[in-house]
């Protein structure tokens, strides 16, 4: 059984070599569960899509939800799903500073990153225009 799940957190330490080791972690840890998915960051917010088998996602996002580098950690969206959309990365990532911001305002009243402020279908639309558009770096 494969599912999806998106959700929004707040960077405790913002610096880059803070989100380089979640980067780091992730990329690690994920092939051995079966977790692929992409990390959007920016303006201190997470915005992230893991996907895999049901009890590996649930125990990822129940890490999380535990990790001290994350704070306000929001389940945005959940689904079963028949196929992974995010597959080809262990961990992609998103710099929002090198993207074009109409992308975010098109998705959002201001074009910044604020995944609490939209709904889970809206951020997740967002992820795949930014896939589609060859803004996610770190393919593995």
């Amino acid at each position: 059984m494969l599912v999806r799940l998106l959700y929004a957190s707040r960077a405790v330490d913002t610096s880059p070599g803070a989100i380089e080791a979640i980067l780091a972690q992730s990329r690690q840890y994920n092939p051995t569960c079966g977790i692929t998915g992409i990390l959007c960051y920016g303006g201190g917010i997470f915005l992230q899509a893991i996907e895999g088998g049901r009890m590996a996602v649930s125990d990822l996002y129940g890490h999380i939800q535990r990790d001290s580098r994350h704070k306000d950690v929001a389940l945005l969206h959940y689904e079963e799903i028949s196929e992974r959309r995010f597959g080809g990365w262990t961990m992609g990532q998103v710099n929002l500073l090198k993207l074009n911001h109409s992308i975010l305002l098109k998705y959002s009243e201001k074009p910044e990153l604020d995944p609490y402020a939209v709904s889970g279908k809206v951020s997740l639309a967002l992820l795949e225009e930014l896939m589609a558009t060859a803004a996610i770096i770190g393919r593995a």
